[in-house]
């Protein structure tokens, strides 16, 4: 049910998209239209009106032509120019002699105006101006006769919006076939280029051959199923290593428990038994408390906020209480440096510290020794725990802070370690953005290095 509610979110998902490349696709087109049918409309307009300018001077030349040949009394036998054309006969001084529109304006001076003064300059001349007649753009065109006089035609200016409303039904229906084609046309792109995404497989993606814009996101997609599987893989090894860890103590001390239930056991002997018993349970309490210590540190739920902790001052504490394991082992711990503070949670910080000279210890020669260091080198404050030990093999090195990873079992299990020691280290340093350096020679003995960067201490 869960599966086919998810189906139908990523198909809803995926609809979406091909509905947003379907009206991106729209948008554009439409966009494009509106600047074309601009573009079209300017040029049209410039075209038409270029048309009509050299018409217009055609016209008034070839009227001009016929007068100078035939007279004025060509203007008489003149047929009716085209609707809206207008002819007029300036004299001289620029009072009009003839015009096809007599009107109240029609005898007022025009040797003014600024064709005529061209034309009587030049022998032709042009003007674009707002008539006061028509109450709209004309365009004027004069050309001077062999007598002095101007002949003068006139034609209304089209504007670019009469154009635009001109070819406006031709854009509209062009335009909705378009429209309807590119929504056809949308919609099949749409699922052309979604089809690759609908078919990725997120379970192996770099080994899809799709568009190289996705490349980021399937190795990040990778890069995210690995760290699944590795994180899966140490749950899974976590919790083979837990019940097997577990088994074992709860194994000896349900043994123990069950002969001394049944009587098997010597009155002399039920102290060695107890012990033993005692060994073990504390051994499982030990186990228990790393583990929670470890899923702290994991999950980031450390309780404790953190605080100037003098590394100097808990180191002797610490010191203090491995005094007793030290002098069983016969290993001599020697302590050297200067107080350094470090902003941090006390309780982990004593964890990391401890864990590492009681291993030290535990894993010395009889008569070794652990020499602790604590300095400040610029602006690293750094503990260094160095032992005459049994050493770490080269091939281990790198596995030593995994969890349960034990270098010597067997005396793991004479010790009383848990396997979880080191992994305590490594994610309390994680904690504090301190750094881990290990260093080791089969025996002759480890040094490991915590390098706390500069923190800022609290006011």
């Amino acid at each position: 049910m869960k599966k086919q509610k998810q189906k139908q979110k990523q198909k809803q998902k995926h609809n979406s998209m091909r509905d947003r490349i379907r009206g991106s696709m729209v948008i554009v087109i439409a966009f494009t239209m509106l600047i074309a049918y601009a573009l079209t409309s300017s040029f049209v307009y410039s075209r038409i009106r270029e048309l009509a300018e050299t018409d217009i001077r055609y016209e008034a030349e070839y009227i001009a032509a016929a007068i100078n040949i035939s007279g004025d009394v060509f203007l008489k036998e003149l047929d009716e120019v085209e609707p809206g054309t207008r002819v007029t006969l300036i004299g001289t001084d620029g009072d009009v002699e003839y015009d096809s529109e007599e009107d109240e304006y029609t005898f007022a001076n025009h040797l003014n105006r600024p064709e005529v003064q061209q034309a009587l300059k030049d022998g032709s001349g042009s003007d674009i101006r707002k008539s006061d007649t028509l109450g709209r753009d004309m365009f004027y065109s004069a050309v001077r006769l062999d007598d002095g006089r101007i002949l003068r035609v006139s034609k209304p200016v089209i504007t670019a919006f009469f154009t635009a409303l001109e070819i406006l039904p031709f854009i509209l229906v062009i335009g909705i076939l378009l429209f309807i084609l590119a929504i056809v046309f949308a919609g099949r792109q749409s699922d052309i280029l979604v089809e690759p995404i609908n078919d990725l497989d997120l379970d192996d993606p770099l080994q899809n051959d799709v568009y190289e814009e996705l490349t980021p996101l399937l190795k990040r997609i990778d890069k995210s199923n690995k760290e699944k599987e590795e994180l899966a893989n140490m749950r899974r090894e976590f919790s083979a290593n837990v019940s097997h860890e577990l088994k074992t103590p709860l194994t000896s001390i349900s043994g123990y428990a069950e002969i001394m239930r049944d009587g098997l056991v010597k009155p002399e002997d039920m102290p060695e038994f107890s012990d033993r018993i005692y060994k073990e349970a504390n051994r499982l309490v030990t186990l228990i408390n790393d583990i929670i210590k470890l899923s702290q540190l994991d999950e980031n739920r450390v309780e404790l906020e953190k605080e100037n902790v003098n590394l100097n001052t808990l180191t002797e504490e610490i010191i203090q209480r491995l005094r007793t394991k030290a002098r069983d082992c016969g290993v001599r711990v020697e302590l050297t440096g200067e107080d350094c503070i470090v902003f941090g949670v006390r309780r982990v910080l004593d964890e990391m510290i401890y864990n590492l000279v009681e291993n030290a210890i535990k894993y010395n020669r009889k008569n070794g020794s652990v020499r602790i260091r604590i300095f400040q080198d610029r602006d690293k404050k750094k503990i260094i725990i160095s032992d005459t030990g049994i050493g770490i093999p080269e091939e281990d090195r790198e596995r030593v802070f995994e969890r349960f990873y034990r270098v010597d079992k067997s005396r793991s299990k004479e010790t009383g370690g848990t396997g979880l020691g080191l992994s305590i280290v490594k994610h309390g340093a994680i904690l504090h953005n301190a750094e881990i350096e290990l260093e080791s020679t089969v025996n002759v003995g480890t040094k490991i290095s915590i390098i706390f960067g500069m923190v800022p201490a609290s006011a």
